[in-house]
C-alpha cells in the first residue's frame, strides 16, 4: 500500500523525460565556447529541450558552461521555466553579445517579456538560476536607445535566482527583471551599462527592476551587489503602471552605487527597505526618491537606515513629490556637491504637501550647501537628534581666469588662483559655450565630473584649449544647517545639533526659515543652535503657534 500522507501525484518524484537530462554540460550540446563560434542558435535549442522537459514532469533542469567564451550573435534566447544556466565563474564563463549581422536586434542573452512574448502573471517563468559567469554586452551596437538590449531582461519571473555574476557594456540595462516573486540578486556586479542612454532615456541602469504586475505584494531581496558607472540608476525600483498599486516586499541590502547617474531609487514602492548600502559619486543623487519613472508614481512608506551617502555630484538624498511616509534613519551624509537632504518638487506625480518624514540620527557633514533643505510643503514631519556640521562648503565667491589656466577631460588648473579647499564643489563652470560641474577642488585645481557615467570627458563639448577663459559663479550667502523654503506644519524639530567647528566656518546658521518658508505649529525645542558662522538662527518668516523652547544658541533661548 503506498504511503499514505504524500499525494499521488508528487512532481519532483516523476522520473525526467528522455533526452531532457536534469544536468548537461554545454560542449555536449553543440555550445562550443571558442569565441568564434554563434553560440546562440545551440542554446536556444537546449532551452527549448530542456524546457518542454521542465513542463512534462516538473523538474528543473540546469545547463552548466565550462570555461570560454560563448559568443551569443544577431538573436536574443527565448528563456523558459525551469531552466538554470550555471558557469565556472565569471572570469572562466563569458557571454559575448554582439549584433553584427543583425543592427535591428537587440539581442539579450535570454529574454521573456511581456511584449514579445505574452508574459504575464499566467504565464511566468519560474524555478531559473542564473549563476557564476560575465556577460560582455560591449558588441551590441544600434542608431537609437531600444531598451531591450540587456544583459538579461525577464518578466513575471518565480523563484527566480541571480547570483555571482558580472554585467557590463551592455547598451540598455545590465540586469532588467521585472515583476518577481520569491527571488534574489546576490552578488551581481553590473558596470558600464545603460552606455547608449542618452541620458533622457529612464531604462539603461545597472540593475532596474520592473514593479507592481503582481499586485500589492512582490517579494525580492537586492543584497551584496555591486554598481559602478551605469547610464541612469545603479538599483532601481520602478512602478510600472500609474494604476497598479506600489507594491511592498522589496528590500535592497549591503550594496555599493558609485559614479552612476543616481545612486539607488525608489521610483515607485511601498516600504521599501534600503539598509548598509554605500552610495557614493553618483552625478545627480546618491539615493533618490522620485515620481521620475515611466508612471509617474514616487516611492512611500520606505525606510533608508545605516548608509554611508557620501560625495555626490548634486544631492546626497533627493526626495520628490512623494506623498510620504519615509523614514531617514542613522545615516552619514557627507561630502555631497549640494543638500546633504533636499525635499523638493520635481514637476510631475504627487503635488500636496509629503506626510510623516521622518529624518532621524543622522549625520550630515561636509556638504556643499545646506545639510536639510525643505523647498516642498511638508506636514507632520519630525527632524530628531541629528548631528549637522560643517555644511556649506560651496562659499567660494565669483572668479574668472584665462590667461593661466590649462584644461584636460575632467580637470582644470590655474596656476594663479588660491581658492578655499572644496569652495566650488557642486558649481557649474563655463568656458564659452561649454559647461561642465565641479566635483571638488584644491586651491588651483578644479576636479570635473564626468559629463555622463563612464563617461572620458566632463565637459559638454571639446576640452578647451590652454589660456581659454572661463568662469564660476558665486556661492549662495546663506547656507544653513536646516533651511526651510515651503510651508511647514506641525513639525517637530527635536534634538538635534548644528554648528560649524571648522575655521573659517562655511555653515552660517543653524536653522533658516525663509521668506518663502513658514513654520506654523510646530515644535522646534531642545535644538543645540550655537556655534554656526553668522548666528543661531535666521528666521525671515517667524514662526506662528506651536512651541520655540529651550534652544541653546538662539536668541529667544532661556
Amino acid at each position: 500500500m503506498p504511503y499514505q500522507g504524500l499525494p499521488v501525484t508528487v512532481r519532483d518524484r516523476r522520473p525526467s523525460v528522455a533526452g531532457a537530462p536534469l544536468w548537461c554540460d554545454a560542449h555536449e550540446y553543440g555550445l562550443t565556447g571558442d569565441g568564434v563560434t554563434n553560440d546562440q542558435p545551440a542554446l536556444a535549442a537546449l532551452v527549448d529541450r530542456l524546457g518542454d522537459g521542465y513542463a512534462a514532469d516538473g523538474r528543473a533542469r540546469v545547463i552548466y558552461c565550462p570555461p570560454g567564451i560563448y559568443s551569443i550573435r544577431d538573436a536574443g534566447t527565448v528563456w523558459r521555466s525551469g531552466v538554470s544556466l550555471i558557469g565556472a565563474g565569471s572570469a572562466a564563463t563569458r557571454f559575448l553579445l554582439s549584433n553584427e549581422g543583425n543592427r535591428s536586434d537587440p539581442t539579450p542573452l535570454a529574454f521573456w517579456t511581456t511584449l514579445q512574448h505574452g508574459a504575464d502573471r499566467d504565464r511566468h517563468i519560474a524555478d531559473c538560476t542564473f549563476a557564476d559567469f560575465e556577460i560582455d554586452g560591449s558588441g551590441v551596437a544600434m542608431a537609437e536607445y531600444n531598451y531591450l538590449a540587456k544583459g538579461l531582461g525577464l518578466q513575471y519571473v518565480v523563484r527566480g535566482v541571480f547570483r555571482n555574476l558580472y554585467i557590463h557594456h551592455t547598451a540598455a540595462s545590465g540586469l532588467g527583471c521585472d515583476f518577481r516573486q520569491d527571488g534574489i540578486i546576490d552578488g551581481v556586479v553590473v558596470v558600464g551599462c545603460g552606455r547608449l542612454d542618452n541620458g533622457e532615456e529612464m531604462g539603461g541602469a545597472g540593475i532596474g527592476i520592473g514593479i507592481g504586475g503582481w499586485g500589492t505584494v512582490e517579494r525580492l531581496t537586492i543584497a551584496n551587489c555591486t554598481a559602478l558607472g551605469n547610464g541612469t540608476n545603479g538599483i532601481f525600483l520602478e512602478l510600472q503602471k500609474d494604476y497598479w498599486p506600489p507594491p511592498r516586499g522589496y528590500r535592497i541590502v549591503g550594496c555599493h552605487s558609485q559614479g552612476n547617474r543616481f545612486g539607488i531609487s525608489d521610483w515607485g514602492a511601498d516600504g521599501l527597505i534600503v539598509t548598509g548600502c554605500t552610495m557614493t559619486g553618483n552625478l545627480e543623487a546618491g539615493f533618490d526618491v522620485s515620481a521620475n519613472g515611466t508612471s509617474g508614481v514616487a516611492g512611500r512608506g520606505g525606510l533608508l537606515t545605516d548608509c554611508v551617502i557620501d560625495g555626490n555630484v548634486r544631492d546626497g538624498i533627493s526626495m520628490g513629490n512623494t506623498p510620504g511616509p519615509y523614514t531617514v534613519r542613522g545615516n552619514r551624509v557627507s561630502g555631497n556637491g549640494a543638500y546633504g537632504y533636499h525635499e523638493h518638487n520635481l514637476g510631475r506625480g504627487y503635488q500636496d504637501p509629503a506626510m510623516d518624514v521622518v529624518i532621524e540620527s543622522n549625520e550630515f557633514w561636509g556638504n556643499g550647501l545646506d545639510g536639510i533643505r525643505l523647498d516642498r510643503p511638508m506636514t507632520d514631519t519630525v527632524l530628531l537628534n541629528n548631528r549637522i556640521r560643517n555644511n556649506g562648503r560651496q562659499c567660494a565667491g565669483a572668479c574668472a581666469g584665462g590667461e593661466t589656466v590649462r584644461y584636460s577631460d575632467k580637470a582644470l588648473v590655474d596656476r594663479s588662483a588660491n581658492w578655499p579647499s572644496d569652495g566650488h564643489r557642486g558649481k557649474v563652470l563655463r568656458v564659452g559655450e561649454r559647461v561642465a560641474v565641479v566635483a571638488a577642488n584644491t586651491a588651483s585645481e578644479l576636479t570635473l565630473a564626468p559629463v555622463r557615467p563612464d563617461a572620458y570627458s566632463a565637459w559638454s563639448g571639446d576640452t578647451p584649449l590652454p589660456g581659454t577663459a572661463y568662469e564660476l559663479p558665486a556661492a549662495p550667502g546663506t547656507r544653513a544647517g536646516i533651511t526651510i523654503n515651503a510651508a511647514f506644519d506641525s513639525a517637530t524639530i527635536r534634538g538635534n545639533r548644528v554648528w560649524d567647528n571648522h575655521d573659517p566656518s562655511t555653515q552660517t546658521h543653524g536653522l533658516w526659515i525663509t521668506e518663502r518658508g513658514s513654520c506654523v505649529a510646530c515644535r522646534v525645542e531642545d535644538n543645540d543652535l550655537a556655534g554656526n558662522a553668522e548666528s543661531a538662527t535666521r528666521l525671515d518668516t517667524p514662526p506662528v503657534g506651536g512651541r520655540w523652547d529651550r534652544n541653546h544658541g538662539d536668541q529667544d533661548w532661556d
